[in-house]
């Protein structure tokens, strides 16, 4: 089989995990990586954009493993300072933490894409591996709830995930336009399209609706697998199960093939969820049973070792239509 780039796709801590686990596993010239940025938003005018900022940390070993955001050993003089003027604390913004937004935000302001800022942030802290944002356009994802409308930080952090969701829209999604360097890698024959456990309907549903990125994904022949972010009817971290009982779905891992459904050609599953291998195989997709919990960095290793033989395989297959 060519050995051809692997391009993951990933939200935030979960799938920076499995990313930080392909890294082991791939040179880095093989591995892309897409990051969502419909969480992206301005605070005190300053971009800020948290699934990729949680991808660059935990590539540069920056990442704060307790918390699970952030940068580890931070310090907090800023928001101390702005809450004793009495300035919104609801989203922190670490000291160190704050150095990366500010120059972002300058770059942009600048004229520089989101695309450029992250190549030079990523090669000034020694990241080999490249990270693409979905595209270069703003892009916002509001969280429709019994509460009213809410921007996602808003009813993630803010709000603490409180209120009751009852849908998703993706603000500008249909003036993106997915990212060059996306479009350059796809048309390399990669060897595999990785969907990693991170919320499929606020992390992943928002690349996939990137105008024409869809069908640019499943018309290569490259296999698609997805890893499951519910485990046991449970999310690891985040509110991915909340939103799906919320929303009258299946806390499962089959209602993740669900969502999948015609899209993925490979689902990969916990142990914990060895049962519903016939009943997601009925789907029209693979299933590999795995342990899927990444606790430890060997965990990560490992689980990216099943992911990219199982692009191998089938790979050696003959590809995927």
């Amino acid at each position: 089989m060519t050995e051809g780039q692997v391009i993951a796709l990933s939200g935030g801590v979960g799938g920076a995990k499995l990313v930080l686990g392909l890294s082991h596993v791939l040179p880095s010239d093989r591995l892309v990586v897409v990051t969502n940025t419909c969480d992206d938003f301005d605070h005190y005018g300053l971009r800020v954009c948290p699934d990729t900022d949680t991808v660059i940390y935990t590539l540069a070993d920056l990442a704060d493993k307790v918390q699970g955001w952030g940068r580890k050993g931070e310090t907090w003089s800023f928001m101390n300072a702005l809450r004793a003027l009495g300035g919104e604390d609801w989203f922190n913004l670490g000291d160190g933490d704050l150095a990366l937004h500010v120059l972002r935000s300058s770059r942009l302001r600048e004229g520089a894409s989101l695309t450029q800022v992250i190549r030079e942030v990523t090669r000034n802290l020694n990241i080999d591996i490249a990270i693409l944002p979905m595209c270069d356009q703003d892009v916002s994802t509001t969280v429709e709830t019994t509460d009213g409308h809410l921007p996602f930080q808003q009813y993630f952090v803010r709000e603490k995930c409180a209120p009751v969701v009852t849908g998703f829209r993706f603000d500008g999604i249909e003036n993106a336009v997915p990212n060059s360097d996306l479009v350059s890698a796809l048309g390399e024959n990669p060897s595999a399209i990785i969907l990693t456990p991170s919320n499929p309907y606020v992390s992943i549903d928002p690349i996939l609706n990137v105008p024409g990125l869809r069908e640019m994904l499943r018309d290569n022949k490259a296999p698609i697998i997805a890893v499951s972010p519910i485990i046991g009817g449970k999310a690891i971290k985040g509110p991915a199960a909340k939103m799906m009982a919320e929303l009258g779905l299946e806390v499962s891992a089959l209602e993740v093939a669900r969502h999948y459904q015609g899209f993925i050609d490979a689902l990969i599953i916990d142990e914990t969820d060895a049962s519903l291998v016939a009943d997601i195989a009925r789907l029209g997709m693979e299933v590999v049973v795995s342990q899927t919990v990444m606790n430890s960095l060997q965990d990560r290793i490992d689980l990216a070792k099943v992911t990219v033989g199982l692009a191998n395989r089938l790979m050696g297959e003959g590809g995927c239509d």
